[in-house]
């Protein structure tokens, strides 16, 4: 298997490891992308990781780099309660995903209950921190596999 993954990771992430370690840990978004993209290239695929605070940098993104990847895994951040964009963004492109969470955000505020990706996504993981990236690699590879 060969291909590309994509790893859209928005609002906030960048400060991983140094914002709320007691809810989000001390692992830096670049590590996370560091072994998601081991685990990646391990089956055969190719991560291409992307990571911004702002809704239309995201959505040209996945425009422009959706067209020609396999799959994605998607940490909408915020903007997954929030973005009928970034879904009609990957609506647009027909790129199968997985949405993923840090944390388990049903355990949270009332507002984070409600995404506007779920419903589209091939899955979705959440609240084992770090380890929902690992999850959702592993869930991916074996989605694309299943399809051929």
């Amino acid at each position: 298997m060969s291909g590309i993954i994509l790893l859209v990771n928005g609002p906030n992430l960048n400060m991983l490891g140094v914002r709320e370690p007691e809810k989000y840990g001390k692992t830096t978004l670049e590590e996370i992308v560091e072994k998601t993209a081991k685990r990646a290239s391990e089956s055969g695929f190719r991560l291409k990781a992307f990571q911004s605070n702002h809704e239309g940098s995201i959505i040209d993104f996945i425009q422009k780099e959706g067209m020609e990847a396999d799959g994605m895994l998607l940490n909408a951040g915020a903007f997954t309660h929030t973005s009928v964009a970034v879904r009609d963004a990957i609506l647009s492109v027909k790129l199968p995903f997985i949405e993923l969470h840090l944390s388990n955000v049903f355990a949270r505020e009332e507002f984070r209950h409600r995404s506007f990706l779920s419903d589209i996504a091939a899955g979705v993981i959440c609240g084992f921190g770090e380890t929902s990236y690992e999850l959702a690699i592993r869930a991916m590879i074996d989605f694309l596999s299943k399809r051929g």
